[in-house]
């Protein structure tokens, strides 16, 4: 029994892990990709004009969060898919 849950702790220590990392790519995203698509955009595609800048920031913004709350639920998907799987496998083993 204590092996199963060490088996229990170590993936879902995984699992935290790949959380975190997630995390933090989709932080660092979110801190980058705006400011940049901000001066980048204000440079070469607008010609100075600072409200259409500041759209484009903003749309980029939007769209690393729209992303990672997509990838968060496709992730929760799997996870379920795989945790109903297990459960009917232990059903079958009984």
């Amino acid at each position: 029994m204590s092996n199963q849950s060490t088996v229990a702790d170590v993936t879902a220590q995984a699992a935290s892990r790949g959380a975190l990392i997630k995390l933090l790519l989709f932080a660092a995203t979110l801190a980058i990709l705006p400011i940049s698509s901000y001066f980048i955009s204000l440079r070469y595609m607008w010609g100075g004009n600072h409200t259409y800048a500041a759209i484009t920031a903003v749309v980029a913004a939007n769209l690393v969060l729209v992303v990672y709350i997509v990838t968060s639920i496709l992730e929760d998907r799997m996870s379920l898919e795989e945790a109903k799987g297990k459960k009917l496998e232990t059903k079958k083993h009984r």
